[in-house]
C-alpha cells in the first residue's frame, strides 16, 4: 500500500509553522525597544519563506535558494542585538528567530538544497554562540534547528532513494512488459505463418503423400506456385488480401512472374486506407493479363504513392530496357508495347 502526503498538505503545514513564528514576533514589538530591526526580519523571513514554499518544482531555484541563506544569515545579525541576552530564560519569544530559521532551513532542505541550509544553520550557530554563549545554544533552541535539519536532511535522501528506486522499479516494469509484449507478437506471429502455411499446403501435402511423391508435370509446376505464395507472406505481407492472393495466383497459373515486395509504408495506415489499396491493387492484377512479368512495391511512408504496381511483357525486345528504365529514346510503340500496366496507387483517397 503506497502512503503520501499531498504537496498541498505539506506546504500548508509549513506555511502555518512560519506563520506561527511571525506571531510570536508580534509579540514582541510590545516590549522591545527598537522595532525597526524586528519588522524588518519579520518581513524579510516572510518574503523567503513565501518563496520558498510557493516556487513550482521540486528543487528550489538557486537564486530563491540563496535569498532563503541570505535571509538566515541577515535575522540573526539584525535581530540579536535587540534582543535580551537573557532571551532564553525569561523572554523566549524574543529569540524567535532561531527557530524561524530553523524553519526556513528545513524547508530548503525539503526543496533539495540541503548544502544551503547546512550554511544558514552554522551561521546561526556560530552567531549565537558570539551572541549568548556556548550555553545558549540549547537554551535558544539551536541545537533543535540543528536536529531538525538532521532529521529532515536524513528524511530526504531516503524519500530520494525511495523515489529512485521506485523509478527503476516502474523502468523495469515497463521493459518486462515490452519485452512480454515482443515475445508474445513473435509468438502470433509464428502461429499465424504456420497456420497460413498449412492452410496452403496441406492438400499439396496430402497429394504428395497418397501418390507417395509420384505427381504430374501439372502437379509440381503447382507445388512451385504454392511455395512462392508462401514466400508472398513473407515478403509482401501487408500487400496480401485474399483478393490479392487470387489474382496473383491466376497469374502465376498463367505463366507470369509476380513478385510482391513490402519495403514498409503500409503498417500505420488505416483499415479504411488499407482495404481499399488491396482493392485498388487486385484490379491492377486483373489488369495485367498479358503482362510476363509483374512488379508490385510499397513505397516508403512519406510519399503520396502507397504501392507502385508494374507489369511487362518479356517477349519484346524493348521489355528489357523498359524494365531498366533505359530506351527513353525509343520511339513510342514499342516504350507502350513493353509496358502493359503502370499503376500508383495513393496512399489516402483523394476526392
Amino acid at each position: 500500500m503506497k502512503v503520501s502526503v499531498p504537496a498541498g498538505v505539506a506546504t500548508g503545514l509549513a506555511a502555518l509553522f512560519s506563520l506561527y513564528h511571525l506571531l510570536l514576533a508580534t509579540t514582541t514589538l510590545f516590549w522591545v525597544g527598537n522595532i525597526g530591526p524586528v519588522v524588518a526580519c519579520m518581513v524579510l523571513y516572510a518574503a523567503a519563506t513565501g518563496t520558498a514554499l510557493f516556487i513550482r518544482g521540486s528543487a528550489l531555484p538557486v537564486w530563491a535558494a540563496c535569498f532563503s541563506l541570505a535571509t538566515a544569515i541577515m535575522m540573526p545579525l539584525v535581530a540579536a542585538p535587540v534582543s535580551p541576552a537573557d532571551a532564553g530564560t525569561g523572554q523566549a519569544n524574543g529569540t524567535w528567530w532561531v527557530a524561524a530559521v530553523g524553519t526556513l532551513m528545513v524547508i530548503l532542505v525539503v526543496r533539495q538544497r540541503a548544502p544551503f541550509a547546512w550554511v544558514g544553520v552554522l551561521v546561526l550557530a556560530v552567531t549565537t554562540l558570539s551572541w549568548a554563549g556556548i550555553g545558549a545554544l540549547g537554551d535558544l533552541g539551536v541545537l533543535g534547528s540543528v536536529s531538525w535539519v538532521v532529521i529532515a536532511t536524513a528524511f530526504t535522501a531516503a524519500m530520494n532513494r525511495a523515489t529512485r528506486i521506485q523509478r527503476d522499479f516502474i523502468r523495469a516494469e515497463q521493459e518486462t512488459v515490452d519485452w512480454q509484449a515482443a515475445q508474445d507478437a513473435h509468438v502470433f506471429e509464428r502461429q499465424f505463418r504456420l497456420s497460413q502455411t498449412t492452410r496452403m499446403a496441406r492438400p499439396m501435402l496430402q497429394r504428395i503423400i497418397d501418390s507417395c511423391g509420384g505427381l504430374t508435370d501439372d502437379e509440381r509446376t503447382e507445388c512451385l506456385h504454392l511455395e512462392q505464395a508462401i514466400r508472398d507472406e513473407i515478403r509482401g505481407r501487408s500487400l496480401l488480401s485474399d483478393d490479392v492472393r487470387d489474382e496473383v495466383m491466376r497469374l502465376r497459373r498463367r505463366g507470369a512472374v509476380v513478385q510482391l515486395h513490402d519495403d514498409g509504408g503500409l503498417d500505420e495506415l488505416e483499415v479504411d486506407d488499407l482495404r481499399r489499396i488491396h482493392s485498388e491493387l487486385a484490379d491492377a492484377l486483373r489488369q495485367a493479363h498479358d503482362a510476363d512479368n509483374v512488379i508490385v512495391r510499397t513505397v516508403p511512408e512519406g510519399a503520396d504513392a502507397a504501392v507502385t504496381v508494374v507489369g511487362l511483357r518479356l517477349d519484346l525486345a524493348a521489355s528489357e530496357s523498359a524494365a531498366l528504365g533505359a530506351g527513353l529514346d525509343d520511339e513510342d510503340d514499342d516504350d507502350d508495347s513493353a509496358v502493359a500496366v503502370w499503376l500508383e496507387i495513393p496512399r489516402h483517397e483523394t476526392v
